[in-house]
């Protein structure tokens, strides 16, 4: 079966007629956008015929860009040498700064308008686009003059954005110094990263030294990346008002205080669990002070848990279709379509992601597959973001955008499917490997994320001072490890370039990107009990949780299925799940 995507169903390639076609048109419509917005955003008269005219450019135009946009970075993120796309994209990138100026008129006029309800009840297709205006009219207090927001806007891709691309360039050409079976090789990282799920210890433990030697090559330039982008990003929310990155990015995310503090409430109280099952692993692998960073992800039980490509897409449509045909339906046609980039390869960023493309209804799925279960969880858990993008094909663009934590629940939902269905008729020796694999990615989802959200939060408080050094950002990475490991890990093995290898760091519009995935995860636990109890039935309500996501509140949207994400217990009932296959694989050994 074909490990790579196919993206002819966006353009067949840089130079075609289409492609160039709609280069054009976009710089059409983009002075179209501008000349319209000045002409009609300069008083307050026919507000309903003028909101409805922006909003229709406004879908059309992100269709059209989107679609130019994913292509380029599309082929960029398999071939980061592909420098024709890295043209593509940038420019694209500088031409979309031309929009701020009417954006931000836009914004300005809309907070102007005292009746903003009462117009937007006068028409219908404004009301399907109730939560986003009030949105922009809540968010426009921190919006600063046109002029400002315009030079904010082209300055981003010379500062943050290009910042971001060199930390990508680096960690996708990074080439690994390694000796396998007296062989010495130059490795790409993803592929020596892979080898933490190898079943061969000696080789964990090599591949682990290997790519910490490796990341001195490109520390210096990593760290000047970092601190770059984040100073940008302090730099902005002061200027903007807010009172912290983390105020900016909780709203961003539709997302309040009260229920992030719930959350990491119920996950420092599980933590103690967790360690427990990190210092059983480690026993069970004959280490006695904890277990050893190389060992995190060690393959656990005697039973093969390996997969052919073809295999891991039987695996997934099977167990898929026992929660829902139309499910296991989308998935198999991904798969069959050249909808994933599965192979990996040099040039090829590591990691996966889903892209889901609105304009023409589909999805590019990109991982970097080696045959462990593991590797069909990641699958599984990127065709779940597929399958959210699926289920709001009927809505607008405007309304298809939904924040960060919301978007890892259906993926992590998908992860529960393939873990629970695969449990059912199992070996007792195929239980344990099938849990220790679960409680893995849980591990990552809870504890690790705890240790990335106390770094990233230490890193802003820091930067306000000026720059930090190489050693000063490994020592924050090791304290932020300790904390979150406890004694489950051995202090004296840990992973202090964890900040050079998470791409999720060097995003400058998406900062903490990381308490979204603990959010997911536990979210989606919740669903799958209420899934539990309420049985097929459920399967509707869930596709239509998922279909309102980009237009409501976090909040309000957990509370369509009777949530409150307020209060801790509901998280505490989530993580009880976890703490209950803890407990679970701790007893099979016993």
């Amino acid at each position: 079966m074909e490990m790579r995507w196919n993206l002819d169903a966006l353009y067949p390639y840089f130079d075609s007629s289409e492609f160039q076609g709609d280069m054009k048109r976009c710089e059409e419509e983009i002075q179209e956008i501008i000349q319209w917005a000045e002409a009609n955003f300069t008083t307050h008269d026919k507000p309903v015929e003028k909101i409805e005219v922006y909003m229709e450019r406004q879908n059309r135009f992100f269709h059209l860009y989107t679609r130019l946009l994913s292509f380029g970075e599309l082929s960029l993120s398999v071939n980061a040498k592909d420098e024709r796309a890295l043209r593509v994209v940038e420019h694209l990138e500088a031409r979309e700064t031309e929009l701020a100026k009417p954006m931000v008129m836009f914004q300005k006029w809309i907070g102007e308008l005292d009746d903003l309800e009462k117009v937007i009840a006068s028409s219908k297709r404004l009301e399907e686009h109730l939560f986003y205006l009030m949105e922009i009219k809540k968010n426009g207090k921190y919006l600063l003059s046109e002029g400002e927001e315009i030079l904010v806007a082209k300055m981003k891709n010379t500062g943050s954005n290009a910042w971001s691309k060199l930390q990508e360039l680096l960690s996708s050409t990074l080439l690994v110094d390694i000796n396998i079976d007296g062989e010495d090789k130059k490795l790409p990282l993803p592929v020596v990263r892979n080898m933490a799920y190898a079943k061969d210890a000696a080789l964990r433990k090599k591949a682990y030294e290997a790519e910490l030697k490796s990341y001195e090559k490109v520390a210096e330039s990593s760290g000047a990346s970092l601190n770059g982008i984040k100073g940008e990003v302090i730099t902005l929310s002061k200027m903007r008002g807010y009172g912290s990155v983390l105020e900016k990015t909780l709203m961003d995310s539709r997302m309040d205080q009260e229920t992030l503090d719930a959350m990491l409430t119920a996950m420092v109280e599980s933590l103690p669990t967790f360690h427990r099952y990190y210092r059983r692993k480690a026993e069970l692998l004959g280490h006695e002070n904890g277990l050893p960073f190389y060992d995190l992800f060690a393959p656990m039980g005697d039973v093969k848990m390996e997969f052919t490509y073809e295999e891991a897409k039987d695996f997934i449509v099977k167990n898929f279709r026992s929660f829902s045909d139309t499910l296991a339906n989308y998935a198999a046609h991904a798969f069959e379509k050249g909808w994933i980039d599965a192979e990996p390869r040099e040039g090829k960023r590591g990691g996966a992601f889903c892209s889901n493309l609105h304009v023409i209804k589909e999805s590019r799925i990109l991982s970097n597959f080696t045959g462990t279960f593991n590797d069909v969880s990641t699958l599984a858990h990127e065709l779940g973001h597929g399958y959210h993008g699926h289920c709001l094909n009927d809505e607008t663009y405007l309304n298809s955008d939904y924040p960060m934590p919301i978007a890892e629940t259906a993926s992590i939902f998908c992860e529960t499917i393939i873990q629970k269905a695969a449990l059912k008729g199992a070996s007792e020796e195929e239980v344990f490997a099938i849990l220790e694999s679960s409680l893995m990615g849980a591990g990552q989802v809870i504890v690790d994320i705890y240790s990335r959200f106390l770094f990233e939060r230490e890193l802003f408080k820091r930067r306000e001072e000026g720059s930090l050094s190489v050693e000063e950002l490994k020592e924050m990475m090791i304290r932020a490890q300790k904390e979150a490991y406890g004694n489950g890990l051995d202090h004296h093995v840990l992973h202090p370039y964890m900040w050079v290898c998470k791409p999720h760091y060097y995003y400058g519009e998406a900062n903490y990107y990381n308490f979204p995935y603990a959010f997911g995860l536990l979210f989606a636990k919740g669903l799958y009990a209420e899934y539990m109890k309420r049985g097929t039935k459920f399967i509707k309500e869930y596709d239509q949780l998922l279909s309102i996501t980009g237009k409501k509140s976090i909040a309000d949207v957990a509370s369509t299925m009777g949530i409150d994400i307020r209060q801790a217990d509901f998280w505490r009932s989530s993580l009880k799940i976890i703490e209950d296959d803890i407990e679970a694989f701790i007893a099979l050994k016993k």
